[in-house]
């Protein structure tokens, strides 16, 4: 029996890590869970998995679950979430919890000693040099749950201590693969929160489309992978069967292949080294007529090329690069902005920053800061 805490188990990869927990009661048991406001769900949950603790992220909901379910241990705000995160029973944390609010919380849980099953991966953009070295001062296990990379982590297991050659990170595309510059300027939010493949949360599907997910993701992989960025191709297949892979200096490339199914790499870093059966759908081969792969469009999606920059710049810029978008997609969720205009937001940010180094977790809070004020700037001349 493995003790589990999910921060975020109301949202997307929480719900379907509980999924796993429900499939396998005898495997594991969920003893800590935390939620943003989505506390009626969060009530089911408690219900169904009985935790030893929670965190809500409001004072006044709190007080209502202590006396709700009076045995229970209920946190509550930012540092309630980072008090639940190091003080759970639980030997590994999936964190799903969405942006920047999983920074702390990632930090206390792996110094505490857990274990880490890792969605969340602003808090690597912005934070990567403080977090893996906190990994590896504590020497816990840092899982990734991202398809992605999960993906490379699972081919890397065949490296038999070969040095790889290269990453070659997936793009589906997105809705918008294959649109020219004139018909993204028509995109409305109901179209942008149309993934093809995928069932994510609102935010991370206008990153799909945007494609600045990809650039998060190259910048995670080059952190959780120790790899030149230089050394991460980027390659879209709208099919979404190959996750991704990694290239060998004889030339040879191993790749992780299955369904678009997130609860297959959550299951796989749940039991990591083993693997389970999973509730998921099976790929098929047959199910496919073919398999494409393309070159990325990045005079068009202009979010993954301003990824590409703030990688090569470095130190804080990869925090304004994460916190501008973040703020950039909730004016467009809000219908404050169109969808064309979150890359010049983040380009504004960017190049309104003055770079710094990156040493200590307020470091980063002061660059989201000044990053959310930049653009809030931004938008308000665009109104």
């Amino acid at each position: 029996m493995k003790n589990v805490a999910v921060l975020g188990s109301t949202g997307s990869i929480g719900r379907q890590t509980l999924d796993i927990v429900r499939k396998y009661p005898d495997r594991f048991r969920a003893v800590a869970l935390s939620c943003g406001r989505n506390t009626e769900l969060l009530r089911a949950q408690i219900k169904e998995f009985a935790p030893e603790m929670v965190c809500v992220a409001e004072e006044s909901e709190a007080s209502r679950l202590r006396a709700e379910f009076v045995s229970l241990t209920v946190f509550s705000g930012a540092d309630g979430l980072s008090d639940l995160a190091e003080r759970n029973s639980a030997e590994i944390v999936v964190n799903g919890l969405l942006g920047m609010m999983g920074i702390r919380p990632t930090l206390a849980a792996v110094e505490a000693g857990k274990d880490i099953a890792f969605a969340n991966k602003e808090t690597l953009v912005a934070g990567g040099s403080l977090v893996m070295e906190a990994v590896k001062r504590s020497g816990v296990r840092f899982l990734p749950v991202d398809s992605e990379h999960s993906a490379i982590f699972q081919s890397l297991r065949a490296a038999d201590g070969n040095p790889l050659k290269k990453i070659i990170l997936t793009a589906s595309g997105g809705p918008f693969r294959g649109y020219s510059k004139d018909q993204l300027e028509q995109v409305t939010l109901e179209m942008a929160l149309k993934h093809p493949n995928w069932s994510m949360g609102a935010k991370i599907t206008v990153d799909s489309a945007t494609m600045m997910n990809k650039g998060l993701e190259i910048i995670e992989a080059s952190w959780l992978f120790a790899v030149d960025p230089k050394d991460i191709e980027v390659v879209v297949h709208p099919q979404s069967a190959v996750h991704s892979a990694v290239e060998f200096a004889d030339g040879s490339i191993i790749a992780q292949i299955g369904a678009p199914d997130m609860r297959l790499p959550i299951a796989y870093a749940l039991s990591y080294p083993e693997r389970l059966e999973s509730p998921g759908k099976r790929f098929s081969f047959t199910d496919l007529a073919s398999m494409t792969f393309e070159r990325p469009d990045l005079d068009t999606f202009k979010c993954l090329k301003l990824a590409y920059e703030a990688i090569e710049k470095g130190g804080s810029y990869p925090a304004v690069l994460n916190c501008s978008n973040e703020e950039a997609v909730a004016a467009f969720l809000a219908g404050r902005i169109r969808f064309v205009q979150i890359a010049d937001c983040v380009e504004y940010a960017l190049d309104s920053h003055d770079g710094a180094d990156i040493r200590t977790v307020e470091d980063i809070f002061e660059v989201e800061k000044t990053s959310r004020s930049s653009v809030r700037s931004y938008i308000n001349n665009l109104t």
